[in-house]
């Protein structure tokens, strides 16, 4: 895979991260065939990059059912 630029990414915290400092990830959207994610506690570390029909399927996989 070729680099990316993030460096213009607008970064929102996943609705289910939590407030006291666990769970925080973050996602970037707008970036044309894929989903940069990374953690936001400590983004420096690197951001993971997923096909976009890769992160709509384990999305899809891990919503509760109703």
């Amino acid at each position: 895979m070729r680099a990316t630029d993030l460096s213009h990414a607008t970064w929102r915290k996943s609705s289910y991260s939590n407030s006291d400092g666990g769970n925080c990830v973050e996602v970037a959207d707008g970036i044309p065939s894929v989903v940069p994610v990374r953690d936001s506690k400590a983004p420096a570390r690197g951001t993971l990059l997923f096909r976009a029909d890769a992160w709509a399927a384990f999305v899809d996989g891990i919503k509760p059912e109703r």
